[in-house]
Protein backbone atom coordinates (compact mmCIF):
# COMPACT_ATOMS: atom_id res chain seq x y z
CA UNK A 1 0.00 0.00 0.00
CA UNK A 2 0.98 3.23 -0.88
CA UNK A 3 1.21 5.86 1.93
CA UNK A 4 1.84 8.94 0.03
CA UNK A 5 0.31 10.15 -3.39
CA UNK A 6 3.00 10.99 -5.80
CA UNK A 7 1.61 14.17 -6.11
CA UNK A 8 0.87 14.98 -2.10
CA UNK A 9 2.97 18.28 -0.87
CA UNK A 10 5.21 17.59 2.22
CA UNK A 11 3.41 18.54 5.78
CA UNK A 12 4.15 21.57 6.65
CA UNK A 13 3.42 24.00 9.68
CA UNK A 14 0.50 24.62 8.98
CA UNK A 15 -0.97 21.19 7.60
CA UNK A 16 -2.29 17.50 8.86
CA UNK A 17 -1.99 14.65 7.79
CA UNK A 18 -5.07 12.33 7.51
CA UNK A 19 -5.92 8.80 5.45
CA UNK A 20 -8.54 8.13 3.31
CA UNK A 21 -10.14 4.88 4.06
CA UNK A 22 -11.32 4.42 0.67
CA UNK A 23 -8.13 5.07 -1.75
CA UNK A 24 -5.54 4.23 1.17
CA UNK A 25 -3.96 7.39 -0.05
CA UNK A 26 -2.91 9.86 3.15
CA UNK A 27 -4.21 13.13 2.53
CA UNK A 28 -2.57 16.48 3.21
CA UNK A 29 -4.97 19.06 4.60
CA UNK A 30 -3.62 22.08 3.61
CA UNK A 31 -4.64 25.86 5.73
CA UNK A 32 -3.47 28.05 3.11
CA UNK A 33 -2.68 31.43 4.13
CA UNK A 34 -4.66 31.96 7.05
CA UNK A 35 -6.10 28.75 9.64
CA UNK A 36 -9.52 30.38 10.01
CA UNK A 37 -10.73 27.26 11.45
CA UNK A 38 -8.14 27.60 13.80
CA UNK A 39 -8.64 30.90 14.78
CA UNK A 40 -12.44 30.54 15.19
CA UNK A 41 -11.53 27.91 17.86
CA UNK A 42 -9.40 30.04 19.82
CA UNK A 43 -11.82 32.81 19.58
CA UNK A 44 -14.55 30.69 20.69
CA UNK A 45 -12.24 29.08 23.50
CA UNK A 46 -11.57 32.86 25.02
CA UNK A 47 -15.16 33.70 24.55
CA UNK A 48 -16.22 30.83 26.28
CA UNK A 49 -13.80 31.02 28.93
CA UNK A 50 -14.80 34.11 30.36
CA UNK A 51 -18.48 33.65 29.97
CA UNK A 52 -18.62 30.32 32.00
CA UNK A 53 -18.22 32.54 34.84
CA UNK A 54 -20.04 35.82 33.73
CA UNK A 55 -21.04 36.68 37.21
CA UNK A 56 -17.05 37.75 38.01
CA UNK A 57 -15.92 38.66 34.43
CA UNK A 58 -19.68 40.53 33.11
CA UNK A 59 -21.92 41.24 36.01
CA UNK A 60 -19.76 42.18 38.57
CA UNK A 61 -17.70 44.88 36.46
CA UNK A 62 -20.97 46.44 35.70
CA UNK A 63 -22.39 46.71 38.93
CA UNK A 64 -19.12 48.69 40.05
CA UNK A 65 -19.79 51.23 36.99
CA UNK A 66 -23.45 51.42 38.38
CA UNK A 67 -22.23 51.66 42.16
CA UNK A 68 -19.55 54.69 40.89
CA UNK A 69 -22.74 56.45 39.01
CA UNK A 70 -24.90 55.90 41.67
CA UNK A 71 -22.58 57.17 44.42
CA UNK A 72 -21.17 60.10 42.64
CA UNK A 73 -25.13 61.33 41.81
CA UNK A 74 -26.19 60.84 45.16
CA UNK A 75 -23.05 62.69 45.97
CA UNK A 76 -23.10 65.67 43.76
CA UNK A 77 -26.35 65.19 42.50
CA UNK A 78 -26.92 67.67 39.52
CA UNK A 79 -24.62 70.37 41.77
CA UNK A 80 -21.29 68.68 40.09
CA UNK A 81 -19.39 72.08 38.32
CA UNK A 82 -17.08 71.83 35.65
CA UNK A 83 -14.83 73.93 34.76
CA UNK A 84 -12.73 75.25 31.22
CA UNK A 85 -13.73 73.26 27.91
CA UNK A 86 -16.26 71.28 29.79
CA UNK A 87 -18.09 74.65 31.78
CA UNK A 88 -21.87 74.36 31.53
CA UNK A 89 -21.97 70.31 30.67
CA UNK A 90 -23.89 68.08 33.40
CA UNK A 91 -20.77 66.24 35.85
CA UNK A 92 -22.81 63.04 35.39
CA UNK A 93 -22.49 63.05 32.03
CA UNK A 94 -19.46 63.92 31.87
CA UNK A 95 -18.71 61.08 34.22
CA UNK A 96 -20.26 58.13 32.76
CA UNK A 97 -18.35 57.71 29.47
CA UNK A 98 -15.25 58.22 31.23
CA UNK A 99 -16.18 54.89 33.51
CA UNK A 100 -17.62 53.07 30.99
CA UNK A 101 -14.30 53.21 28.89
CA UNK A 102 -12.64 52.25 32.22
CA UNK A 103 -14.58 49.43 32.46
CA UNK A 104 -13.32 48.51 28.71
CA UNK A 105 -9.90 49.20 29.46
CA UNK A 106 -9.55 46.91 32.72
CA UNK A 107 -11.53 44.05 30.82
CA UNK A 108 -9.99 43.69 28.17
CA UNK A 109 -6.51 43.71 30.61
CA UNK A 110 -7.84 40.91 32.64
CA UNK A 111 -9.20 38.53 30.15
CA UNK A 112 -5.75 37.87 27.99
CA UNK A 113 -3.76 38.41 31.23
CA UNK A 114 -5.81 35.46 33.30
CA UNK A 115 -6.26 33.27 30.75
CA UNK A 116 -2.67 32.91 29.66
CA UNK A 117 -0.84 33.04 33.04
CA UNK A 118 -3.74 30.33 34.42
CA UNK A 119 -2.27 28.40 30.75
CA UNK A 120 1.23 28.71 31.77
CA UNK A 121 0.38 27.90 35.61
CA UNK A 122 -1.56 24.43 35.06
CA UNK A 123 0.64 23.71 31.86
CA UNK A 124 -2.48 23.96 29.84
CA UNK A 125 -0.97 26.31 27.12
CA UNK A 126 0.72 23.93 24.85
CA UNK A 127 -3.17 23.34 24.02
CA UNK A 128 -3.46 26.71 22.09
CA UNK A 129 0.81 26.36 21.08
CA UNK A 130 0.85 23.05 19.52
CA UNK A 131 -2.23 23.31 16.70
CA UNK A 132 -1.05 24.82 13.49
CA UNK A 133 -1.44 28.33 14.59
CA UNK A 134 0.57 31.31 13.60
CA UNK A 135 1.79 33.48 15.83
CA UNK A 136 -0.66 36.22 14.45
CA UNK A 137 -3.37 33.79 14.55
CA UNK A 138 -2.92 33.27 18.52
CA UNK A 139 -2.50 37.16 18.62
CA UNK A 140 -5.55 37.50 17.00
CA UNK A 141 -7.51 35.20 18.88
CA UNK A 142 -6.57 36.36 22.26
CA UNK A 143 -6.71 40.08 21.44
CA UNK A 144 -10.71 39.19 20.14
CA UNK A 145 -11.48 37.85 23.15
CA UNK A 146 -10.32 40.96 25.26
CA UNK A 147 -12.40 43.10 22.72
CA UNK A 148 -15.65 41.39 22.95
CA UNK A 149 -15.53 41.01 26.99
CA UNK A 150 -14.25 44.83 26.91
CA UNK A 151 -17.28 46.01 24.32
CA UNK A 152 -20.01 43.40 26.29
CA UNK A 153 -19.13 44.72 29.57
CA UNK A 154 -19.28 48.28 28.36
CA UNK A 155 -22.74 47.72 26.17
CA UNK A 156 -24.52 46.79 29.30
CA UNK A 157 -22.87 49.22 31.34
CA UNK A 158 -24.28 51.86 29.19
CA UNK A 159 -27.75 50.72 29.17
CA UNK A 160 -27.80 50.15 32.56
CA UNK A 161 -26.82 53.95 33.15
CA UNK A 162 -29.42 55.10 30.44
CA UNK A 163 -32.08 53.23 31.46
CA UNK A 164 -31.61 54.11 35.42
CA UNK A 165 -31.40 57.90 34.39
CA UNK A 166 -27.71 57.68 36.09
CA UNK A 167 -26.83 60.24 33.58
CA UNK A 168 -27.52 60.93 29.48
CA UNK A 169 -25.47 58.89 26.99
CA UNK A 170 -26.97 60.20 24.15
CA UNK A 171 -24.35 60.04 20.88
CA UNK A 172 -23.01 63.09 18.96
CA UNK A 173 -20.30 61.23 17.21
CA UNK A 174 -20.54 57.66 16.53
CA UNK A 175 -17.42 56.92 15.16
CA UNK A 176 -15.13 57.90 18.35
CA UNK A 177 -16.94 55.84 19.99
CA UNK A 178 -16.14 53.26 17.76
CA UNK A 179 -12.68 53.67 17.34
CA UNK A 180 -11.49 54.36 21.07
CA UNK A 181 -13.13 51.56 22.30
CA UNK A 182 -11.56 49.59 19.74
CA UNK A 183 -8.40 50.48 20.01
CA UNK A 184 -8.80 50.85 23.96
CA UNK A 185 -9.25 47.35 24.03
CA UNK A 186 -6.66 46.19 22.09
CA UNK A 187 -4.06 48.03 23.50
CA UNK A 188 -4.91 47.23 27.27
CA UNK A 189 -5.49 43.38 26.22
CA UNK A 190 -2.27 43.29 24.44
CA UNK A 191 -0.77 44.85 27.86
CA UNK A 192 -2.53 41.94 29.65
CA UNK A 193 -1.30 39.52 27.17
CA UNK A 194 2.43 40.65 27.66
CA UNK A 195 1.64 40.82 31.13
CA UNK A 196 0.65 37.27 31.28
CA UNK A 197 3.35 35.84 29.22
CA UNK A 198 6.08 37.43 31.52
CA UNK A 199 4.50 36.93 34.66
CA UNK A 200 5.93 33.82 36.81
CA UNK A 201 3.94 34.06 39.33
CA UNK A 202 0.03 36.00 40.43
CA UNK A 203 2.47 38.87 42.33
CA UNK A 204 3.89 40.02 39.44
CA UNK A 205 0.51 40.22 37.64
CA UNK A 206 -1.19 42.36 40.15
CA UNK A 207 2.04 44.62 40.48
CA UNK A 208 1.20 45.59 36.92
CA UNK A 209 -2.60 45.90 37.46
CA UNK A 210 -2.20 48.05 40.76
CA UNK A 211 1.08 49.65 39.73
CA UNK A 212 0.61 50.55 36.34
CA UNK A 213 -2.73 50.04 35.10
CA UNK A 214 -5.43 51.45 37.91
CA UNK A 215 -2.83 54.77 38.57
CA UNK A 216 -2.66 55.59 34.48
CA UNK A 217 -6.18 54.99 34.77
CA UNK A 218 -7.41 57.04 37.64
CA UNK A 219 -5.25 59.46 37.02
CA UNK A 220 -5.99 60.45 33.32
CA UNK A 221 -9.46 62.37 33.64
CA UNK A 222 -11.90 59.89 34.16
CA UNK A 223 -13.56 61.77 37.18
CA UNK A 224 -11.90 65.19 36.18
CA UNK A 225 -11.03 67.89 33.70
CA UNK A 226 -7.25 67.81 33.19
CA UNK A 227 -6.89 70.80 32.74
CA UNK A 228 -7.19 71.47 37.19
CA UNK A 229 -3.92 70.07 37.57
CA UNK A 230 -1.09 72.04 38.06
CA UNK A 231 2.37 71.70 36.46
CA UNK A 232 4.02 69.26 35.94
CA UNK A 233 1.44 67.03 36.24
CA UNK A 234 -0.96 68.72 33.46
CA UNK A 235 2.21 67.84 31.17
CA UNK A 236 2.72 64.30 32.71
CA UNK A 237 -1.20 63.66 32.13
CA UNK A 238 -0.97 64.84 28.22
CA UNK A 239 2.09 61.68 27.93
CA UNK A 240 -0.90 58.96 30.01
CA UNK A 241 -1.64 57.53 26.37
CA UNK A 242 -4.94 56.68 28.94
CA UNK A 243 -6.22 59.95 28.29
CA UNK A 244 -6.42 60.11 25.05
CA UNK A 245 -8.51 56.93 25.20
CA UNK A 246 -10.87 58.11 27.17
CA UNK A 247 -11.15 61.98 26.04
CA UNK A 248 -11.88 60.71 22.44
CA UNK A 249 -14.48 58.26 23.64
CA UNK A 250 -16.25 61.30 25.93
CA UNK A 251 -16.01 63.33 22.85
CA UNK A 252 -18.18 61.27 21.02
CA UNK A 253 -20.98 61.07 23.63
CA UNK A 254 -20.79 65.25 24.45
CA UNK A 255 -18.97 66.35 21.84
CA UNK A 256 -16.28 67.93 23.58
CA UNK A 257 -12.74 67.29 24.08
CA UNK A 258 -9.60 68.34 26.71
CA UNK A 259 -7.21 68.08 23.84
CA UNK A 260 -6.70 67.23 19.71
CA UNK A 261 -8.77 64.16 18.84
CA UNK A 262 -6.79 63.79 15.95
CA UNK A 263 -4.05 63.35 17.86
CA UNK A 264 -6.01 60.95 20.02
CA UNK A 265 -6.44 58.65 16.86
CA UNK A 266 -3.07 58.86 15.89
CA UNK A 267 -2.02 58.00 19.33
CA UNK A 268 -3.92 55.35 20.21
CA UNK A 269 -3.82 54.13 16.52
CA UNK A 270 0.27 53.84 16.63
CA UNK A 271 -0.32 52.31 20.21
CA UNK A 272 -2.33 49.65 19.11
CA UNK A 273 0.17 48.69 16.01
CA UNK A 274 3.26 48.49 18.58
CA UNK A 275 1.41 46.55 21.24
CA UNK A 276 -0.16 44.13 19.06
CA UNK A 277 3.24 43.35 17.09
CA UNK A 278 4.48 43.14 20.18
CA UNK A 279 2.28 39.93 21.65
CA UNK A 280 3.36 38.62 18.35
CA UNK A 281 6.80 38.92 18.89
CA UNK A 282 6.46 36.85 22.09
CA UNK A 283 4.44 34.41 20.37
CA UNK A 284 6.42 33.91 17.60
CA UNK A 285 9.39 33.64 20.37
CA UNK A 286 7.73 31.66 22.31
CA UNK A 287 9.16 33.96 25.27
CA UNK A 288 8.32 32.14 28.62
CA UNK A 289 6.51 29.42 26.69
CA UNK A 290 8.87 27.69 24.96
CA UNK A 291 11.63 25.33 26.51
Amino acid sequence: MTDISSDAKPASANSTVSSSPESGFRVIRQYGAMNGLGLWTLYKREIGRFLKVWMQTVFAPVVTTLLFMTVFKLAFGDRGRLTGDFDGLNYNDFLAPGLIIMAILQNAFQNTSSSLVQAKFNSTHVDFLMPPLSPLELTAGFLGGAITRGVIVAVISGIGIQLSGLADLSVVHVWPIIWFSLTAAIILGALGAMGGIWADKFDHLSAVTNFVIVPLTFLSGTFYDIKVMKEPFLTLAHLDPFFYMIDGFRYGFIGVANSSVVTGVIVTGVLSVLSTAAVWWMFRTGYKLKA
